[in-house]
């Protein structure tokens, strides 16, 4: 059915408003179509994780249907609320990437036990953070976030091409046969991206990965041996996995957790500007921080990454204008529904890793162009160009430089040395405090002219 067709079903004055009464079979469509927008980006991030942590195939399908689980759970809390909890407003969640390439090298260095004990106490740290957010979020202005988006993308340019290649550790890596899957993927998305219209663009990486998959297949690349004496309804594990508490693991993805609310901040404001056309009320931006924050702890205890809104979203929104909460809610029942279907999250497992590479690389890229774009608003004032050079200058360039750390302690080292984000979210935060205002510069400038 066509969306003129349907939306002749369902008033556009319902689906644009949050609270109107609509048929919630009726709405079924547009709750799927958002978990159409996000159901490849929702688990690219554990299947990356889950690769360098070197899980087996039963490990791994086990956190790709607990991904599916807490995506629906915290799509459900932020749409309703509990307490002071849940924005209620039309968000839908999912796993972040902002926490790969930390947890990748946790995982790779103290196990993956250590990341699950730290996306489980970050969680209830940003959770705190929500509940507090009136009295620090002025100390974090719109420079400060953009340059923390920024970093976030170009930190997972390495991911990307390693995946690209075939993965961390794969015999062939490199091979013609890996790099030419990524390159079909790659292209199956772009063409799609460039020759469908409307909001038919949101689901260009699920076809690039079809695409891809597809190709793999006939090159005999695609173990299936996972499918064998598959069980047609599972229940998803609860802590698969044993959590370790280890104090760096937790320090560094906590520096994250608090970089994740800072961009909550600017998703909270960017959906209820497209959607709703008004400013975030102060109750809604602290309860969509708090909110992701529970679900992140709930996503540990399942032995999954933290969760945050997700972009894709908030674009649909902007496209479409569907912000009915009960609407919405059909989609996050799909993916709490798509949990206890153990062959979904083998379709996934089975995905060779270059496939993935193609079609994630050009999502990393979005991320960096989407920092530009939040600078550029943020403006070019001397003193903003001030923060956001030195800060990704030093954030960027140094941690690949690591051992510029190797005078620092142990727990210095493990937190920052390979995790540009924390460093470009730190130097910025002490920048910004620290600078003169804009006037100041203005007026070294003309002391000088």
């Amino acid at each position: 059915m066509s969306e003129k067709k349907q939306s002749e079903a369902v008033s556009f004055e319902a689906l644009s408003s949050l609270d109107a009464p609509v048929s919630f079979w009726k709405g079924i469509p547009f709750g799927l179509q958002h978990v159409m927008a996000m159901f490849v980006a929702n688990l690219a991030p554990i299947f990356i994780v889950a690769s360098a942590a070197k899980m087996d195939a039963a490990q791994s399908a086990a956190i790709i249907q607990a991904g599916l689980l807490v995506a629906g759970l915290g799509t459900c809390l932020q749409l309703y609320g509990a307490w002071l909890i849940g924005s209620r407003l039309p968000m839908v969640t999912g796993i972040s990437f902002t926490y790969v390439a930390a947890a990748c090298a946790i995982a790779a260095d103290k196990g993956y036990g250590a990341v699950v004990g730290a996306v489980i106490v970050g969680g209830l740290l940003e959770l705190v953070l929500g509940l507090t957010a009136k009295y620090w979020r002025r100390f974090v202005p719109p420079i400060v976030s953009a340059i923390v988006v920024t970093s976030i993308g170009f930190s997972l340019l390495n991911v990307g091409a390693t995946s690209f290649g075939g993965g961390s550790g794969a015999k062939d890596f490199g091979s013609w046969q890996n790099l030419t899957l990524g390159l079909i993927s790659l292209v199956a998305c772009l063409a799609f991206q460039l020759l469908m219209k409307g909001t038919a663009k949101q689901l260009s990486v699920l076809f690039g990965l079809v695409v891809g998959y597809v190709v793999a297949i006939a090159m005999g690349k695609v173990d299936f041996s996972g499918f064998q004496n598959l069980a047609i309804v599972s229940l998803p594990q609860f802590m698969p996995f044993k959590p370790t508490f280890d104090w760096g693991s937790i320090i560094s993805l906590g520096l994250l957790y608090v970089v994740s609310s800072v961009e909550v901040l600017g998703d909270t404001a960017a959906l209820t500007k497209v959607g709703l056309n008004r400013q975030p009320t102060e109750r809604e931006t602290a309860g969509a921080i708090a909110g992701d924050g529970l679900i992140s702890s709930v996503s540990g205890l399942f032995g999954c990454l933290p969760l945050t809104s997700f972009a894709q979203n908030i674009g649909l929104v902007a496209m479409t204008k569907v912000v009915n909460r009960k609407v919405i809610l059909s989609g996050g029942l799909i993916l709490v529904v798509a949990s206890f279907v153990p062959a979904i999250a083998e379709v996934f497992n089975s995905l060779p890793q270059a496939v993935l590479g193609g079609c994630t690389i050009m999502m990393f890229g979005n991320i960096i162009l989407s920092g530009f774009q939040m600078i550029a608003e943020a403006g070019f004032s001397q003193r903003n160009i001030t923060i956001a050079a030195l800060s990704l200058t030093i954030g960027i360039g140094f941690t690949q430089v690591s051992d510029i750390f190797s005078q620092f302690p142990a727990l210095f080292q493990q937190i920052f040395a390979s995790n540009c984000i924390a460093v470009a979210f730190v130097v910025a935060v002490i920048l910004n405090a620290v600078l003169p205002s804009e006037e100041h510069f203005l007026a070294a400038r003309g002391e000088e002219e």
